[in-house]
């Protein structure tokens, strides 16, 4: 493996402005991304208190069926301690989703060591599952590259209800199917035997979409010590009661600071990443119908469209009898997560980034300060027949990430034009009109109109010339014209970063089981630039 980084310049305004801009920060945020901050960061932890046997006891039992590592079990005894935590997150995608949940999961590890390091404290990398999202259709489906296109694999299994992740199962029939078609499309490697066996046992031994993903993840990342956590775990749901009262009693002040933030927010052109309303309630309820967005009306938390209507004192009843009925939404999941978890540093994308410039005034309300925000690392995948298209067309990857394989094409296209074909094609269309014009002057009205659709099935058999001449030449430079859709299918896929869209699953089934761990080795930069990583 090979390691360079640059700046990607994707037009990103907030991540700009988080990396660069010292008044964004102190505006939106309690500390900054740097050294400094994390001594006072500790300082604060140290005067809060956490449930901290009860947290540790609460991963360890969630954990159990997949299996604990030695670090692992070390890492939940010093939780359970004195330790604090580098956290992140993501949705159970299918083959773990997209490649950024192992980039989110390689910084948190990383980000931890190094903090341990430095702050001579233990600190945890802990990754947490957002397995209360109900958007199936965000998670459902894998891209694959084959015959020279992005294709969207999707599971077809059909679910009535909003489901969170952790509660939709999926046939063992399907999803075996699915997963055996997927590694098809990915082709026969010296690795897919064993990567197709490995992930088909999860499907076997797991049920729900959270289930198979968690399966996944620490299967890959075990032996680093990284502990997951599903949101959605009832035993964590009990330990939140304290955490929901908080929110239900001030939903009205949660909702008024984060509209009032995100109006500022969007005055300085940042945009509004929540759409918050002053009505939210910014809690979801489980209903017999799925998972369900309250809101506010009158002094009750609603949900009209099944016809739900709660007293605060029901909701505060709901809060202490069932928390599992209850879940956050993008506002207060990472209030809670701050609450629950002694949290050193939050690792986010860019998306998450955004909504969290949102809640300063949120984690103030309830006595504590926002966790230092780390991005997490971005990566790009090179494989070796990328790298080698790259230098047959000599582009470079800061030019193909910045969206120019389509002009540089049309360009090389543009080259290979056969330029006396083309005019003598010109010629004989003109001559053609000429000598018509001159038919038409001698024939009566009726031979005029037959002589026009005439010319006219000439001129559609000239152009239909035309269009065989340039099938012709792009079938005989269709190596040539293949490396640029290389490029642009590997590198920068539907027009975004590979890791948006690709599994590790296609990468690994070329490299190895072991592209996690190489990827571990490398002297990653978590400073913001785009790292690009040559197989």
């Amino acid at each position: 493996m090979e390691l360079e980084s640059f700046d990607l310049q994707n037009g990103n305004k907030v991540m700009q402005s988080y990396n660069h801009d010292e008044k964004f920060i102190h505006t939106f945020f309690d500390y900054k991304n740097e050294s400094n901050s994390y001594p006072q960061r500790l300082e604060e932890l140290s005067g809060r208190s956490f449930q901290r046997k009860e947290l540790a006891n609460v991963i360890n039992s969630f954990m159990e069926p997949f299996g604990i590592s030695e670090k692992a079990a070390k890492y939940i005894d010093e939780l359970a301690d004195n330790g604090v935590v580098v956290i992140g997150g993501q949705q159970a995608g299918i083959l773990t989703g997209p490649l950024y949940s192992i980039h989110k999961a390689i910084t948190v590890i990383l980000l931890a060591e190094q903090k341990r390091e430095e702050l001579r404290v233990p600190v945890i990398p802990v990754f947490w599952i957002a397995g209360e999202d109900h958007d199936l259709n965000e998670i459902n489906h894998v891209y694959t590259e084959t015959s020279g296109k992005v294709t969207k694999n999707k599971y077809r299994e059909k679910y009535i209800l909003k489901l969170m992740a952790s509660e939709a199962e999926y046939s063992h029939d399907m999803m075996t199917d699915f997963v055996k078609d997927t590694f098809r499309q990915f082709g026969e490697t010296e690795h897919t035997k064993s990567l197709l066996d490995e992930v088909l046992e999860a499907v076997e031994l797991e049920r729900t979409f959270t289930g198979f993903f968690v399966r996944l993840m620490n299967g890959l990342f075990s032996e680093h010590g990284l502990l997951l956590i599903d949101s959605a775990y009832k035993p964590l749901r009990e330990m939140e009661k304290q955490q929901f009262t908080g929110f239900i009693e001030a939903a009205e002040k949660i909702a008024t600071m984060i509209t009032c933030t995100e109006e500022q927010f969007d005055a300085l052109g940042f945009g509004k990443p929540i759409q918050a309303e002053n009505d939210a309630a910014n809690l979801f309820y489980m209903h017999e119908t799925g998972r369900v967005l309250l809101s506010r009306e009158n002094g009750y938390f609603v949900n009209k469209g099944v016809g739900l209507r709660f007293t605060p004192e029901e909701m505060m009843q709901v809060a202490n009898e069932k928390p599992w009925l209850l879940s956050n939404n993008v506002a207060t999941r990472p209030i809670m997560q701050d609450m629950v978890f002694p949290v050193l540093t939050f690792v986010g994308g860019p998306g998450e980034i955004a909504y969290w410039a949102l809640l300063k005034d949120v984690f103030h309300h309830f006595g504590i300060k926002m966790p230092i925000i780390a991005p997490r690392v971005s990566i790009t995948l090179v494989t070796p027949q990328a790298k080698h298209a790259m230098d047959d067309v000599a582009m470079t990857i800061q030019d193909i990430l910045s969206g120019k394989v389509q002009e540089e094409r049309e360009q090389f296209i543009g080259t290979l034009h056969n330029e006396r074909f083309e005019e003598l094609l010109r010629e004989t269309e003109i001559s053609l009109e000429s000598k018509y014009n001159e038919l038409a002057t001698v024939a009566d009205l009726a031979t005029g109109q037959l002589l026009q659709k005439n010319l006219e099935f000439h001129k559609k058999q000239l152009n239909y010339l035309r269009r065989k001449a340039e099938e012709n030449l792009l079938l005989k430079h269709d190596v040539a014209i293949r490396k640029y859709r290389i490029l642009e299918n590997e590198l920068l896929p539907e027009g975004s970063l590979q890791e948006r869209i690709f599994t590790p699953y296609s990468f690994m089934n070329q490299y190895g089981k072991k592209l996690v761990q190489d990827l571990l080795n490398l002297p990653l930069k978590m400073d913001g630039t785009h790292q690009i990583v040559y197989l």
